[in-house]
């Protein structure tokens, strides 16, 4: 006889674990969840592999919103995820992001500043001179204007975060399996059991398909099409011959981006478009760092052109090549599967509010806290994207 849960979560690490975690702290819910995570090492998964970082610098208001819940409960998570008095901490830094302009980035850059202050986040205009005052080391001659992340903004221990959501979610009653999705049975307008590559069968009562980058696989098994694809993102480190005090998470005009990290930084940017295939290696190319990043990193910083670089990795994102904005919700036709794919590169950060409506909806039928409703996939098939500046 199958076993029998009323929500079996596919991928635990901090978009599965975080829905977990909050369907396990709903006094409203009784029922029985279960994780099934094909690699419980996490060694491989974006939560671990990522810069893990979180800002309220979008063009969107959801995702604002979403950043602005997910700084309050990442200051707090000693408390809201402590487990018989073992106070977790992700070592949050609010370093703040910076994104600079040239003059024909301002109106741009001016609008998205606009909504995100009509938000209350605690975002600062800064001309160049005082960009040249905060930063010193930075070249501003070719810059109008800057938006930096007084408060709210930084980064902190992704791994750590995951890796709380599903201690909590486990205290409270949430059973974790090995073990790997490959079929959804179909019953009437649901799913009615997940198969394993065991063969074992497991009744449930909703499925939520968390599984980052074998989202897409997931849900075609329910006979739905998801355009996420695996995008390989590289992420090199380096030290610095000269301090470059006070850095915050700079955003160049090229888009590659740079942060503190121990004592040195991280860096990365996203490919160019022709040389960004679907992957599913962890091959790391150097030429990316070596023709792109430090050329811009010497020129906006010209400190770092005296660097020692040091060790590289790669990940994977599942992004969204729709609008890179993650599909959250009831997926249309199906009464009992849910979404929670194509984060593309904000899983982390978006993991406690995504994790907190996805609950919500579990067991209230509806988001009571923030309506994530602009996320679902109605939008795909009506083709409606969420149109996002600022996408790093």
């Amino acid at each position: 006889m199958a076993q029998t849960y009323d929500v079996v979560v596919v991928g635990g690490a901090a978009i599965g674990s975080s829905v977990a975690c909050h369907l396990a702290m709903d006094p409203d819910f009784g029922g029985r969840v279960l994780v099934v995570e094909k690699d419980p090492s996490y060694a491989r998964c974006a939560s671990a592999l990522s810069a893990a970082s979180i800002r309220q610098q979008y063009s969107t208001a959801i995702n604002v919103e979403i950043s602005l819940y997910g700084i309050r409960f990442l200051r707090e998570i000693g408390e809201r995820l402590a487990v018989d008095g073992d106070r977790p901490d992700i070592g949050l830094h609010e370093g703040g992001y910076l994104f600079i302009a040239t003059p024909e980035g301002v109106p741009v850059l001016a609008e998205n500043h606009a909504l995100q202050q009509r938000l209350g986040a605690d975002i600062r205009w800064m001309d160049p001179a005082a960009l040249n005052a905060r930063f010193p080391w930075l070249a501003v001659d070719d810059l109008a204007a800057g938006t930096f992340g007084a408060s709210g903004e930084g980064w902190f221990d992704g791994y750590g975060l995951m890796q709380a959501f599903r201690r909590k979610a486990r205290a409270g009653g949430v059973d974790y399996l090995a073990g790997e999705v490959t079929g959804l049975v179909r019953s009437g307008g649901g799913i009615s059991h997940v198969r394993l590559a065991d063969g074992t069968e497991i009744a449930c009562g909703a499925v939520v398909n968390a599984a980052g980058a074998g989202g897409p696989a997931v849900a075609a098994m329910a006979g739905l099409d998801i355009p996420v694809h695996n995008k390989k993102r590289m992420i090199f480190t380096f030290r610095c011959a000269e301090a470059v005090e006070g850095c915050p998470l700079l955003i160049d005009t090229t888009g590659v981006y740079v942060r503190p990290e121990g004592d040195g930084f991280l860096c990365g940017v996203v490919p160019p478009e022709d040389q960004d295939p679907d992957s599913d290696d962890f091959d790391v190319d150097f030429s990316l760092f070596e023709e792109i990043i430090w050329p811009a990193l010497a020129t906006r910083v010209p400190a770092f052109e005296r660097i020692r670089t040091g060790r590289a990795w790669a990940g994977h994102y599942d992004m969204n090549l729709f609008d890179h904005n993650a599909f959250v919700g009831r997926a249309p036709g199906l009464s009992n599967f849910y979404l929670a794919n194509g984060f593309s590169g904000h899983g982390l950060q978006q993991s406690p509010a995504v994790g907190r409506g996805l609950a919500e909806l579990l067991v209230h039928g509806a988001y009571r806290s923030l309506d994530l409703g602009v996320l679902g996939f109605e939008r795909l098939i009506e083709g409606r994207p969420i149109v996002e500046k600022n996408v790093v």
